[in-house]
């Protein structure tokens, strides 16, 4: 099953796709809340629309494609997770995951526009699977992690590499701006995706392909990813994990490095989970 939702800012309702249509499932009378992950809602979102499809109206292919999933408890973000992008990044491969959060007031759509902050003139992009928990768990095993996945996602990691990098403190200023998480166009349940450790994931600024990569490359995969974050925290149902980027992001760009500026498009998307598009704009423009 494929579930996003839709609508404009602050009315979005939730949806189901099938065959790249989308049918509302308002009526069903829940969003893709913490509440409706905890207690069964993909099962019982399932049976329904087995029962009600008919009676589901189409939403119409203008209409804005919303965040996937309403805001979760937390975004916890995987830095440095594939070797290449360490590398070009300056830093050594991690010993252990390198964890940090991502504001959930970054969260929006999959093709809403990217806003760069005020003065910013580091503004990169990320591609990165994402993990989306169905259950509430601590201390959960490697082996019964992907017990505890609700769904996949793609997420474009926006970073602002003189926040994150140049001002001190934690990488989550450099993360967290608004439109910082462009998160969609839907969540995949496991049964639809097939190999997590074998999908593409892709990347594009104006038309050029800057990254091309591999879920095969994690350094840690995403059951060891989900029983490492346990021993640290609770996972609460409708929580996203993003599980970090390959090669390719403007830092890494050799002579030099290239940011986003007004006016440039980033397309980005996985294997089985769609694609996104974004377009930069100024702040206040």
């Amino acid at each position: 099953m494929k579930i996003t939702r839709f609508g404009n800012v602050g009315n979005e309702k939730p949806a189901i796709v099938v065959d790249n249509v989308r049918y509302d499932v308002g009526a069903f009378g829940q969003d893709f809340t913490e509440d409706f992950f905890g207690n069964d809602g993909l099962n019982k979102l399932k049976i329904w629309f087995e029962a009600n499809k008919s009676s589901c109206p189409v939403v119409a292919d203008e209409v804005r494609w919303a965040s996937a999933i309403a805001r979760p408890s937390k975004i916890i973000c995987i830095g440095l997770n594939y070797a290449d992008h360490a590398a070009e990044s300056n830093m050594a491969a991690p010993k252990e995951p390198v964890v940090f959060f991502k504001s959930t007031t970054a969260l929006v759509g999959p093709n809403d526009d990217l806003i760069i902050p005020k003065g910013s003139e580091k503004t990169d992009w990320e591609v990165e699977l994402a993990v989306v928990i169905g259950k509430k768990t601590s201390y959960v095993s490697v082996e019964e992690a992907l017990d505890y996945v609700a769904g996949y996602a793609l997420h474009n990691d926006y970073s602002e590499r003189a926040y994150q990098l140049e001002r001190g403190g934690q990488w989550v200023k450099g993360k967290s701006c608004d439109t910082f998480a462009p998160f969609g166009p839907w969540l995949a349940t496991p049964d639809e995706l097939g190999d997590i450790d074998n999908l593409r994931l892709w990347l594009t600024v104006n038309g050029k392909m800057y990254q091309d990569g591999n879920t095969k490359n994690l350094i840690f995969n995403v059951p060891f990813v989900i029983s490492y974050l346990s021993e640290f925290m609770t996972l609460l149902p409708g929580d996203i994990i993003s599980t970090g980027t390959p090669a390719g992001v403007g830092l890494g760009q050799k002579p030099n490095p290239v940011y986003l500026k007004a006016g440039d498009v980033v397309s980005l998307g996985i294997d089985g989970l769609g694609s996104s598009t974004q377009t930069a704009k100024a702040y206040g423009s």
